[in-house]
């Protein structure tokens, strides 16, 4: 199984329902994405990000397959629109 987390500082905040709503949709949409949480931080500390999502898959190849989605790479549009900063990693559990 492989993790795949990634953070965001965004531009305006606010935006972060919304980025939300759409990658929470993904939800039993792409092959191998076993589960997806996203969550918007609360805190606002200067170490904060904005925007959190952790995903499982079954696998590497699982990993490929959901970052090619055509309906990833739409949510991939806004995201990328909206971010000033993204950290990611992935890892085998």
């Amino acid at each position: 199984m492989v993790k795949h987390i990634v953070m965001w500082q965004l531009r305006d905040k606010a935006e972060g329902a919304e980025i939300k709503v759409r990658l929470d949709a993904l939800a039993g949409k792409i092959p191998g994405l076993l589960s997806i949480e996203v969550g918007i931080d609360f805190l606002e500390s200067e170490q904060s990000a904005d925007l959190v999502l952790i995903a499982e898959l079954e696998n590497r190849q699982a990993l490929e397959v959901y970052q090619n989605h055509p309906e990833h790479q739409a949510v991939g549009t806004l995201v990328k629109a909206a971010a000033i900063a993204r950290t990611v990693i992935d890892y085998e559990i």
